[in-house]
């Protein structure tokens, strides 16, 4: 005799919490990736013009202060806060992005080709709201505006690439040791 084997509510919401889990797992891995890779260029492209490695950092942290200070919030720029900033984000907007991958179907990343088009477009469109932050708050001229977003739209490429190319991997690796 068959029985009609019902799903049990609970352990359907426990695998859903472990696959939220292991997204947001490798879309922080992904995203501390991406933010290394993208760290590495820039300061090698920098390098490169003769301009100083850290000024993107010292633009973030003195954006960040000045929003802060917007808000009532005293914080002093620079480099130190322009460097947690950008790690920060990095990990933090990685792993949403790995646990809305595993969240909504039409976004699961099945193949690297999608997970890295996801991941870029994801990048770039996210990116602009927090990039239009600095010409605003450091009163950037059209010049500077225009060189702060072509090389940042560079460097979120970068980041989103490494980072649909690493959840992809990892989501799919865990997918295939599940059933095997």
């Amino acid at each position: 005799m068959r029985e009609n084997i019902q799903p049990d509510a609970r352990v359907a919401s426990q695998m859903k919490k472990v696959a939220l889990t292991r997204g947001m797992v490798w879309g922080f891995i992904g995203g501390f990736a991406g933010t290394i890779v993208m760290n590495l260029v820039l300061i090698g492209m920098l390098s490169a013009v003769g301009l100083p490695a850290a000024s993107p950092f010292s633009t973030i942290g003195d954006t960040a202060a000045g929003f802060l200070a917007l808000i009532g919030i005293a914080i002093a720029g620079g480099v130190p806060l322009g460097v947690a900033v950008y790690y920060l984000l990095g990990l933090v907007l990685g792993a949403i992005f790995g646990a809305t991958v595993v969240r909504v179907d039409a976004l699961r990343v099945n193949t690297t080709k999608k997970g890295v088009v996801l991941a870029v477009l994801y990048a770039e469109v996210l990116s602009q709201p927090i990039l239009a932050t600095s010409p605003i708050i450091l009163k950037m001229t059209a010049s500077e505006t225009w060189q702060w977003f072509g090389v940042s739209a560079v460097m979120h490429l970068i980041w989103g690439v490494v980072l649909g190319a690493v959840v992809s991997y990892g989501l799919r690796s865990a997918t295939a040791a599940k059933h095997s």
